[in-house]
Parts: C-alpha cells; structure tokens; sequence
C-alpha cells in the first residue's frame, strides 16, 4: 500500500525533499486530511466511468484519492516546480495526466477533448487557488465543456454567495450567475486547520450539478449578465435607479425602463437582491430591444 499523501508527516518529508516553498501569488494551501478529501471525491459522484479534471493539484494530495475511483484525471498545474514532485507523488497511479498550463488560459476542451470521449460522464474536483476562484468556474461554465458537475473547496464566504438565494445579503450577481448555469449546494465546511500554510478564512466544499439548460431561457444571455450587474451595482438603491445608472445610456431611457419593469410586473422600488432568477430573465428580454441593436 502507498502511503497517503495528505498526512502532515508525508506532506512535510515531500516539501522539504524537494526544497518547496509555498507561493503566496499562487494561493497555495495543501490540504493535510485524508478524510476530507476523500469526502470531496464522494461528493464529487467520481467513478471508473468518470473522466475528471483537477486544477491545481499541489503535491498530489487530492489527486491521488480522486485517481483511486476515476477512469481518468486531468490536472492542471500552473507551478513548474511541482511537476517533478507530482512525477514521483502520482507515479502508483497510471490513469493521471498533468498538464502543465494555466486553466484560465488553456482550450481544455481540445487540450483532452479525444480523451473523455471513452468516459461517459466529465466532472470537476478541485481544491481551487482562492484568488482566482469565480473566474475559474466561470470559464469552466462558459466554455461549453460536456460537465456533469463541478465539486469545488474554495472560501466558505464565495461558496455561500455561489448558493444564496434571493433576499439574503450573500445573494448577487454571482449567485445568478453561477444558478443560471448549475444548482448550487454547500455540501461541507472545512475547517482552516487542516491546510498547511493555514489560510486566514475557513473553506467550503461547493457541488455545482450542471443544468441541462440554462435556469431561464433568454433571448439575449450577454445582454441578461449585463442587466443582472446593473441592477446590484449599488446594493441599497432601488432596481430603478441602478438600471438608468448603470446600463448603458439608461439615463436617456429611464422611460423604458420603467416600462420594461411594468411590463415584467417588478415594483420599480425593489432592490435588485429581492429579484429572482426568472425575474430577471423576464425583465432583461423586456429592455432588450431598446437596448441591444
């Protein structure tokens, strides 16, 4: 049997064997509990018929546990430093591939796109670097990609805005943004104890089922992400007044806006958090035709 990675002991003997020393600009925090990562993967529904991506694999901690149960992992590693150590720390396992890139700018999808095609579903397990957390599921969301589900640790305070519902003060245009594509659950909080270095915030694990179609359908998606961020620009005005400041010449419009809000039956004074989903897909295709040409 190999030993886990994600023991304190084994994780200190591998750093210092090769001399690692953590980069602050790359967020990394290695997780030193084999439980905890062994619930991911549970979560993350991974199995032999799994095809998954990893970003950010660090030592091979989370890795290891996920190569345990899927066809094929994928992970991705920004970090030329770990590769010779994710060489040595992965080599029991014959089914990872590390790819060293940077996933913001990789074309993932050509990058393994013959490979998954033998898996029957695509999934995401990751510990995710907290600084680049919403831009990372974003493009992943974005980027037409065949995914089941996308089961992610990442700072419980972005977790619960990625969950919230409308009303609550967590609950913007990330919420939507991310509910438009998935449903959103926080699945387990972790604590910062077990990372080292040991971050300043608690984390959350946050599983992501990826919907077949979007939440609403919409005649304009860039135009109905435009709206949504217009209308939480500032959170205490009224949805009114965040429209005709924010849109694009929604000052000379604050007619048809108010129109558009009529039409959609939103009370001009609600303040865009109250609004959900399906409210805003209503009133974004209402101001579309005076707004997008």
């Amino acid at each position: 049997m190999h030993k886990d990675i994600a023991t304190p002991k084994r994780t200190k003997e591998i750093l210092d064997k090769y001399g690692f020393s953590f980069k602050k600009s790359l967020g990394q925090n290695f997780l030193i509990d084999t439980n905890i990562l062994r619930n991911i993967v549970e979560y993350g529904e991974i199995t032999e018929k799994t095809a998954a991506i990893e970003i950010g694999p660090g030592i091979g901690a989370l890795t290891e546990q996920i190569a345990k149960r899927a066809g094929k992992v994928f992970a991705f590693e920004i970090d030329q430093r770990l590769l010779p150590i994710l060489e040595e720390t992965l080599s029991p396992y014959q089914n990872v591939k590390v790819i060293h890139k940077d996933i913001l700018k990789a074309d993932v999808l050509s990058l393994i796109g013959d490979e998954i095609k033998e898996f029957e579903e695509v999934r995401v397990v990751a510990n995710l670097p907290y600084y680049v957390t919403t831009p990372i599921i974003m493009k992943l969301l974005q980027d037409g990609l065949p995914l089941s589900s996308i089961t992610v640790m990442l700072q419980k305070e972005v977790a619960e805005r990625m969950a919230a519902k409308p009303s609550t003060k967590e609950y913007g245009s990330l919420s939507i943004a991310v509910q438009y594509y998935t449903k959103a659950e926080t699945v387990m909080i972790v604590p910062k104890t077990v990372f080292v270095p040991q971050p300043n915030v608690d984390s959350a694990v946050i599983r992501l089922k990826v919907r077949d179609t979007p939440a609403v359908a919409v005649k304009d998606e860039a135009f109905f992400f435009e709206v949504v961020r217009a209308s939480f620009g500032q959170r205490r005005k009224t949805i009114l007044n965040n429209l005709t400041s924010n849109l694009h010449a929604g000052k000379e419009k604050k007619q048809v806006v108010e129109e558009a809000l009529a039409k959609a039956s939103i009370d001009p004074k609600r303040r865009g958090e109250t609004l959900s989903i399906e409210e805003f897909g209503v009133l974004s295709d209402e101001l579309l035709p005076s707004f997008v040409k």
